[in-house]
């Protein structure tokens, strides 16, 4: 080993007893049991949903509740007790003004810090002190160790431990310490969060989500198709940026671009105003829980949305043409409309369109924008490109992401590993080299970080790559042959608009080809899973999330409202901890006042996937196994510095006083 590595690590272990300090406490956090994943999927801006599935852990604090509490509290009592972990400072301040008098509110404070304490220290029993000591609210950490860790509470300590309390509730600081346990809890019934891919578009607050997760105690994001669809606008994809500002204005979101990204829409509005008019096509699809529009506003939002479709559809083509290895061609649909006729061509059968809006383009180059066009999308992507804020989210989505992750034994992917029908790895030709399974994706993931790496570039294959991402037939984010976007918009014909899905969503029901997957992947096939997202699982119609004996997991059932009268459901989670993997199904998030109310869950049956033969330790994770790489750092430096009299001469390698 290094030497030099060894001597700057022996400033921070500058003597024998704390390097086999050190060494114990690693040694000991190994035997420990796993702590508890929490897996989520297709978020999709649903922002008041995702919160409440953060904060009851997916049902987790209920469970740590009920086995606490079993026999003490009623089930109203519990339900309540639960509300106030989920959303302290709201429950409190319903609590306060329904109190009798203030004496019962006093009593009320010194029960129910009991109980949080009890609960705090039920979660945090295979935690490290000093973990939980992390995860405990700041300004109280003293107090809240001495009542964790009570000794001698029946004689000489139990008038101390009450006066704490009594002090607390005195001073006027229950309020904050019942909201900081609450937080507390909330972070240790998860120790890590997993979310597998689409934070945004279609639903209304992907931003909020994004600021959650950048200030989440522990988390790993898998790139979604819509994630990748944001990275690569901001990475200088004009078709990218064209594409997602058309979905904010299909779903009535370009809030979220204006309002919340302070990316001015004004240039678009005014050559949308110019060349189109009201398009039923392109009216805004309208959430029953929103706010109703006004018909100028609606109408407004038509004419942008059919502004950027035709500037995304020109803009398809150059990369078309320049890419033949994207195997495209057959999506150069404007170059195949006859414009006399207003019919389309497609896969060798003529369509008549309807609801039309070619005013910007010209029949012999339907691929050249109009300078204003052209003035419009530079614009647009200067704005998005010079936002602070949204840097910071998209910084964070690059540093936490991947398109896939071996996490714990198990394959954490969004949308699908592309096989041919015989289930073997589909090839894609990139610059000349074929490319299929782990290879494809790892290839997938270097153009993603070279793209984003250098945003000045717009028009080079990194860039271009992002795109077919989204699009592409080879795509493991898309997973399919072609998007018909253009064809869903213009013709009657919904035959049409079919989308056909890659083998892979078929073949993913056999075990044997799950067992190929993790194979291809470098894991253990007995006891490996692969966790997917991305197509929402039709449980309304039978569907089973579970596949292949329990190897495949789906865990997309809907948080996005627009896929819920298909699902019948509000998403799937999981929960995977020491003993093993559930399955949580969620009903339709109504209000976070509808649970602080009536203390309404929106959980139904778990479903036990597998369970483990013998409890899973920290030893057997991705985390035990950076703590044995730590180990056997810290024995080479026993070794190296203090076993065979290599010692620090004096005062090299220690602390200042």
């Amino acid at each position: 080993m290094d030497t030099k590595y060894l001597d700057l690590l022996a400033e921070k272990y500058d003597s024998e007893e704390k390097v086999v300090t050190e060494i114990i406490n690693l040694e000991a956090i190994l035997n420990l049991p796993k702590g508890t994943e929490h897996f989520v999927s297709d978020l999709h801006g649903e922002y008041q949903a995702f919160q409440h599935v953060l904060r009851n852990g997916s049902g987790n604090v209920k469970v740590k509740i009920r086995d606490l509490f079993e026999g003490e509290l009623s089930d109203q009592e519990m339900n309540e007790f639960a509300t106030l972990v989920y959303y302290p400072e709201d429950k409190l301040q319903l609590i306060k003004e329904a109190a009798a008098d203030s004496q019962s509110l006093y009593g009320w404070y010194a029960e129910t810090i009991k109980r949080l304490i009890r609960l705090v220290a039920f979660a945090s029993s295979k935690y490290t002190r000093s973990k939980v000591r992390k995860a405990l609210p700041g300004q109280f950490v003293y107090i809240v160790e001495e009542l964790l860790y009570k000794t001698d509470e029946l004689t000489n300590k139990k008038e101390y431990y009450t006066k704490i309390i009594q002090r607390i509730i005195s001073l006027g600081q229950a309020d904050k310490l019942i909201t900081g346990l609450a937080y507390t809890i909330q972070r240790l019934v998860v120790d890590h969060l997993h979310v597998v891919g689409d934070i945004y578009d279609r639903g209304p607050e992907p931003d909020k989500i994004m600021d959650t997760l950048i200030n989440y105690h522990s988390v790993d994001i898998q790139w979604g198709n819509h994630d990748v669809l944001w990275l690569g606008a901001f990475a200088g994809s004009k078709v990218c940026l064209a594409n997602l500002v058309r979905i904010c204005a299909r779903y009535d979101n370009l809030d979220i671009i204006e309002d919340v990204y302070g990316i001015n829409l004004r240039p678009l509005l005014n050559l949308a105003e110019r060349y189109y008019d009201d398009n039923r096509a392109f009216r805004p699809k309208h959430d029953a829980g929103k706010q109703e529009i006004f018909d100028d506003e609606q109408l407004q939002i038509t004419k942008i949305h059919q502004a950027i479709a035709m500037i995304q559809f020109k803009l398809e083509i150059p990369i078309i043409k320049r890419r033949p290895d994207f195997n495209m061609s057959g999506r150069l649909l404007l170059e195949n409309v006859d414009y006399d006729r207003e019919t389309l061509t497609v896969n060798g059968k003529t369509y008549a369109l309807q609801d039309t809006c070619f005013a910007t383009v010209d029949p012999k180059h339907p691929d050249r924008l109009l300078e204003e066009e052209e003035q419009v999308i530079d614009k647009l992507l200067f704005s998005f490109q010079h936002s602070e804020k949204l840097a910071r989210h998209m910084n964070f989505l690059m540093r936490k992401g991947s398109l896939y992750l071996k996490y714990n034994g198990n394959l954490l992917i969004h949308g699908c590993i592309p096989l041919n029908e015989d289930g073997s790895m589909k090839k894609m030709v990139i610059s000349g080299k074929a490319y299929a399974g782990r290879g494809l994706l790892d290839v997938f993931e270097h153009y993603i970080r070279y793209g984003f790496a250098h945003p000045e570039v717009t028009d080079d294959l990194a860039t271009d790559m992002m795109w077919y991402l989204w699009t592409g037939e080879n795509s493991s984010l898309f997973g399919k042959k072609e998007m018909t976007t253009f064809e869903r918009y213009f013709i009657a014909d919904k035959t049409s608009h079919i989308e056909q899905k890659n083998p892979y969503y078929k073949l993913r029901e056999e075990e044997e080809i799950c067992r190929k997957i993790l194979k291809e992947f470098h894991l253990n096939a007995d006891q490996g899973h692969i966790i997917n997202g991305h197509t929402p699982v039709e449980e309304i119609n039978g569907e089973n999330p579970i596949k292949a004996h329990g190897k495949m997991i789906v865990i997309d059932g809907g948080f996005s409202k627009a896929y819920q009268p298909k699902t019948g459901i509000a998403g799937y989670t999981l929960l995977y901890n020491s003993y093993g993997m559930q399955l949580v199904a969620h009903k339709r998030f109504t209000s976070k006042e509808d649970v602080l109310l009536h203390g309404t869950d929106v959980l139904s049956v778990k479903r036990l996937v597998d369970r483990e033969l013998k409890r899973k330790k920290v030893l057997e994770t991705n985390i035990g196994k950076k703590l044995l790489q730590q180990i056997s750092v810290l024995n080479h430096l026993l070794e190296y510095r203090y076993k065979h009299g290599n010692r620090p001469a004096d005062g090299e390698g220690r602390k200042a006083d």
